[in-house]
């Protein structure tokens, strides 16, 4: 056998551009990105071939102290993707002080006996590299990391140095998806996610997290014009207050959410998007486990 392959966890505190960096291994969206945490609420699968060689990247939500059903998935499934992978990439940032939650997530790897990567991202950030150094002296006295990176997702930097360090943990193995897939998502939930990251640019702090998107519908036709892909969404929020402002004035909101959505997904999937949005009231949604499962986040 001349294939080879390696699962990596990609975890860390809310916020640290776990997403950013997936879609930047990748080369195109497969996770939703915005600058408030508890972005991401599932486990989402990045695949990349080189050659001989398959990364599958399992990106995590951000790790933190759940209050809801929604959490306790959120948190479970960090768990789950470390149990089962051949090496962890902690993000960070590039602060010298270590947090509650990432301390929890060296534990966890410990536990597993997991090899692990420290990936300090956001380094186009830092103008004194001073700090950097203090930054990564801080970390291997906490730890001892199979490598400290530093890298910027966002400008691409310290990017290809990642790639050789995990190559490094492949072992000999059938690849396990074919040489052009980037991910395990469906068109439908990436549909769904890119709604909800409109929302969470769009809206404010606390609305967002009390949302979920459920595609009803989703199909092509074909005209003379091309392929049309029309898309039917749900957005559910947790009271009417927040549904009056996810519709806004005349239906304001909803409309430029649906707009920018329709931008991206048309980027995605390459043809031309119908996208039409629609907002219900499901109290309590998040600790609803009925409703969590219909969406895919199920806890058992």
């Amino acid at each position: 056998m001349d294939t080879l392959s390696a699962f990596a966890a990609i975890v860390g505190r809310p916020n640290v551009g776990k997403s950013s960096l997936l879609n930047a291994m990748v080369g195109r969206k497969v996770a939703i990105v915005s600058d408030k945490p508890q972005t991401t609420r599932t486990r989402i699968m990045g695949v990349v071939t080189r050659d001989k060689t398959q990364l599958v990247f399992l990106d995590t939500p951000g790790n933190h102290k759940p209050r809801t059903r929604l959490g306790d998935f959120m948190v479970r499934s960090i768990g789950e993707a470390v149990s089962g992978v051949d090496v962890g990439i902690l993000v960070t940032e590039p602060r010298v002080n270590i947090r509650e939650e990432e301390e929890t997530l060296l534990e966890q790897f410990a536990k597993q006996r997991l090899p692990k990567i420290l990936v300090i991202n956001k380094i186009d950030t830092v103008t004194d590299k001073g700090h950097l150094l203090e930054v990564i002296a801080a970390w291997k006295e906490r730890a001892a990391f199979d490598a400290i990176l530093p890298v910027s997702a966002l400008m691409g930097d310290g990017l290809d140095e990642l790639f050789a360090v995990l190559e490094g943990f492949a072992v000999e193995s059938p690849h396990f998806f074919p040489a052009d897939a980037t991910s395990d998502q469906t068109e439908q939930a990436l549909a769904s996610e890119v709604i909800r990251e409109k929302m969470l640019q769009l809206l404010r702090q606390e609305i967002p997290h009390g949302i979920a998107v459920a595609i009803e519908r989703m199909g092509d036709r074909e005209t003379d014009k091309g392929t049309i892909i029309d898309i039917d969404a749900y957005i559910y929020c947790e009271r009417d207050s927040h549904k009056g402002m996810v519709i806004g004035k005349k239906g304001a909101m909803l409309k430029q959410i649906a707009s920018l959505a329709r931008v991206d997904l048309e980027e995605l999937f390459g043809a031309k998007v119908n996208l039409q949005c629609w907002v219900k009231v499901k109290e309590d949604w998040r600790n609803r486990q009925g409703f969590l499962s219909g969406l895919g986040y199920k806890l058992d």
